[in-house]
């Protein structure tokens, strides 16, 4: 944790604390507890097999929910301490930011919320937080991992109105319209940062992209132009990851000074006050904000549309509404576990313990278990 704070960061001793009550740590602050808790979760584990762009089995080298998710707190941590924002807490809150994700990326993620439709739907960053309030089962005193609240709020980080009202604490700023804290706005954008930036290598790495197409992106194209100058001949690779090296920390310096700006310009005195700021205070610049958007939009276009993603994305999306259509007529097909918990409902209790099962799944157990069902 940071040795000196700013007034407008996260502070432990203003925390609204734990749900379950418990004494505090001897020698560790309560988010670097947070942040160990999620680390040691099943959930967190399980992220090493699930899909980032590419199926797990797809090959070794590719990203998974858990390297994203160490890139992302990699990022979130380098900003925290520029800031002198709370580090531990931005750790924790972007480690556990995709714990509810489903297997097969985002493919996964909107077939599940489509059987989902007549059930209250499914979104991930919901799920991520039953991970961590109810799913984790750990401790002998308290379901979920009873982390902080301000961790919880970093994790939900958008939310409808209807489901913000079951939500109790975490669910009053949807409600009321006010903004997460600094370290929680941090974690949203290092997320994206991340996933732009390391999607690039990927798709490049996998033969979607090309060089050509990727140098029409400004935010790729001048960092190109400059690697090349001073780098005549470099191999694709090297050059590929020099140039992402350089995007990456374009971005993440114009968040920090964007950032700074927008600060003295508020002049947040406490958290309450960036809470009621009325508009995020973690941003880009416009510039900046415009480069990175572009770039989103051409990954969308040319490399998460690509046929051959989508070829992908066709056959794992008739594996989880099969998965889903299974479990719904014999909820006995899941272990004991959750076979029990669905035992003597129906509708959207059964349908919640299914959503539970499948999107707990890594890639590889999804396979797999689509093969037993399929027989």
């Amino acid at each position: 944790m940071n040795k000196v704070l700013a007034v407008y960061a996260a502070q432990e001793s203003l925390s609204r604390g734990r749900r379950y009550k418990e004494p505090p740590s001897v020698y560790r602050g309560e988010y670097q507890r947070d942040r160990d808790r999620i680390i040691h979760s099943t959930a967190f584990r399980r992220l090493m097999y699930k899909t980032q762009v590419f199926v797990n089995h797809e090959g070794d080298l590719y990203r998974t929910r858990l390297t994203h998710s160490l890139e992302v707190a990699q990022i979130g941590r380098t900003v925290a301490v520029a800031l002198q924002l709370n580090e531990a807490l931005t750790e924790a809150i972007c480690l556990a930011h995709d714990l509810g994700h489903t297997p097969f990326g985002h493919a996964g993620q909107d077939t599940l919320n489509a059987c989902m439709r007549d059930y209250g739907g499914f979104e991930h960053n919901l799920q991520s937080l039953r991970v961590v309030d109810v799913l984790e089962a750990k401790y002998a005193d308290f379901p979920g991992l009873n982390l902080m609240f301000e961790t919880r709020e970093g994790i939900l980080k958008h939310c409808s109105q209807r489901n913000a009202r079951d939500l109790g604490d975490v669910g009053e700023r949807f409600i009321e319209r006010k903004q997460p804290g600094l370290e929680a706005q941090l974690a949203n954008i290092a997320d994206a940062i991340a996933y732009n930036n390391h999607d690039v290598d990927d798709g490049y790495r996998a033969g979607l992209l090309s060089l050509d197409q990727l140098r029409r992106q400004s935010l790729f194209g001048d960092r190109l132009e400059l690697v090349q100058a001073r780098y005549p001949g470099l191999d694709d690779r090297r050059l590929i990851y020099e140039v992402i090296r350089r995007m990456i920390g374009s971005v993440v310096s114009d968040l920090i000074e964007e950032t700074r700006r927008r600060l003295v310009e508020a002049a947040p005195r406490s958290i309450d006050e960036v809470r009621n700021a009325g508009k995020p205070l973690v941003a880009m610049s416009d510039a900046m904000f415009e480069q990175h958007s572009a770039l989103k939009k051409f990954l969308h276009k040319h490399l998460y549309s690509h046929e051959k993603k989508l070829a992908m994305t066709r056959e794992v999306q008739a594996m989880v509404k099969d998965l889903f259509a299974a479990y719904m007529a014999d909820a006995g097909l899941m272990p004991d576990e959750f076979a029990e918990a669905a035992r003597g409902l129906d509708g959207a209790g059964r349908a919640r313990v299914v959503a539970d099962f499948i999107a707990g799944m890594t890639d590889r157990y999804a396979i797999t278990a689509h093969e037993s069902i399929a027989g």
